[in-house]
């Protein structure tokens, strides 16, 4: 019997020390980056690094982030500071704010128990947001430059044959 009680001891003390700190009044800091050039790639990358400070001092807090419904683990990349990435297809990125909201383990809980019962996640409240702005993707010219090119030159030998001949009669 004393034998359990000290395996439950040590299992609640370790569960106990590898629980994640809970955070109050947060705020963020972050930076973007999203790729642009639709030439070269088939979907677009976003990054999202952030600072996450805590009014109560909370450090390595576990964090998830949810963007357009989907949910996944914020990577910790050191003091405080967290990075999150996703892609999206290129004909589906959008240009403009994206919005990221951030759970704790305990928002993230509520939000998969929403999902599961088939209710709202709306109804669920993040720890905090933050925005991810995408400029927009560069496809390419309206025109290809060879296109340009060919106008370009046969406007101009039209222009010179047609001179020519005006010149000679």
């Amino acid at each position: 019997m004393l034998q359990k009680i000290a395996k439950i001891a040590v299992f609640l003390a370790i569960v106990g020390c590898t629980s994640a700190a809970v955070c109050t009044g947060p705020t963020v800091k972050s930076t973007s980056f999203t790729t642009t050039d639709g030439k070269i790639v088939s979907q677009i990358a976003f990054i999202a690094e952030f600072t996450l400070k805590c009014s109560n001092n909370a450090e390595k807090v576990a964090l998830f982030a949810e963007v357009d419904g989907k949910i996944s683990p914020v990577s910790r990349v050191g003091d405080n500071q967290y990075q999150i990435s996703w892609s999206e297809d290129l004909k589906k990125a959008s240009s403009g704010d994206h919005q990221v909201n951030l759970y704790d383990e305990e928002g993230y809980a509520a939000y998969r128990k929403a999902q599961r019962s088939g209710e709202s996640t709306a109804n669920v409240k993040p720890l905090t947001k933050l925005s991810v702005y995408h400029p927009g993707t560069y496809k390419g010219a309206w025109i290809k430059s060879e296109l340009l090119a060919t106008i370009l030159i046969s406007g101009a030998a039209y222009l010179a044959f047609s001179t020519r001949n005006k010149l000679i009669n």
